[in-house]
């Protein structure tokens, strides 16, 4: 009985030290940004959201029990010009009246060599897809203030016709405006919510 009752003991501890090394960090969009690319015609165009957040629990010791959780506010594209961006918020694009929010939410972390894999559910425009992204660990420090630091960079490439945004036009002379592959660039840096903020 004395034996089983260490054994379960022991048990306990490794579950709460599992949990341990976890830090909870929240992203300065300050620091911060969350771009895309998209082909037009010749070129490709770049633009970005301006207003996000999002918490990220990061386990130094453990990256597989860390996650991730991001809320963007559609309607702040902005690709420095007007007209353009009215048109990306419209029912054409975006329609950020009716889906005003992009969101994502990590369910594993998995590690694949040199490399780690956040997998998780993105909502777009109203329709949810389980997606995988790549992402780099910059590191942690202190911060001035003596705030503790975060930074995490990922890329990923999504199919806009994958969330619904068909929206296109043809081109005289063949071809399209518009690419469907659109490439998303996330730089987070994120403070730690434990610490006092200077």
């Amino acid at each position: 009985m004395l034996n089983k009752r260490i054994g379960l003991a022991l048990i306990a501890v490794i579950f709460l030290a599992a949990g341990l090394w976890a830090q909870t960090f929240q992203v300065d969009p300050v620091h911060s940004s969350v771009g895309f690319t998209i082909r037009h015609i010749v070129s490709n165009v770049k633009g970005r959201f301006t207003d996000f957040s999002g918490t990220i629990v990061y386990d130094p010791k453990k990256i597989e029990n860390s996650s991730v959780t991001v809320s963007i506010k559609a309607a702040t594209i902005d690709t420095d010009n007007q007209k353009r961006d009215d048109h990306l918020r419209s029912p054409d694009f975006f329609d950020v009246e009716k889906f005003p929010e992009i969101t994502f939410q990590s369910a594993k972390v998995a590690k694949k060599g040199n490399k780690f894999i956040l997998h998780g559910t993105l909502v777009m425009h109203g329709i949810e897809k389980k997606v995988s992204i790549p992402f780099e660990i910059l590191g942690t420090a202190k911060d001035p203030g003596g705030n503790n630091r975060a930074g995490f960079e990922a890329e990923l490439t999504l199919n806009r016709k994958d969330f619904g945004i068909i929206w296109n036009r043809t081109l005289d002379q063949g071809g399209l405006l518009l690419g469907e592959d659109v490439k998303i660039s996330l730089s987070l840096e994120a403070v730690e919510a434990t610490e006092k903020k200077g």
